[in-house]
């Protein structure tokens, strides 16, 4: 009887052995993964051949463009210390 059992036990392993052999070794999650993000990507881009446009900006030129940028960097300066000034004379000095 014990023997019997044995060679049940045995032949399950086997069986489950042999069956996960026939199992696929990586899972198909989501073939469509990722169309959603590339969808929207390309429904905000506004001109996607605008790399190949050779034509120059218009609406600034080299010296206004120049005052925009020195604005921009010295918008990052840390300003001067507030001095206060006004006094109002209160005491007995």
């Amino acid at each position: 009887m014990q023997n019997l059992s044995i060679k049940l036990i045995l032949a399950g392993l086997g069986t489950s052995i042999v069956l996960a052999g026939c199992a696929s070794s990586m899972p198909v999650l989501d073939s469509k993964m990722g169309d959603a993000v590339n969808l929207a990507k390309a429904q905000q881009t506004l001109n996607p051949d605008a790399s190949m446009d050779t034509t120059p900006a218009v609406g600034l030129d080299g010296k206004a463009a120049g005052a925009v940028i020195d604005k921009y960097h010295k918008s990052f300066e840390t300003p001067p210390p507030v001095v206060n000034t006004f006094t109002i004379g209160v005491g007995s000095k």
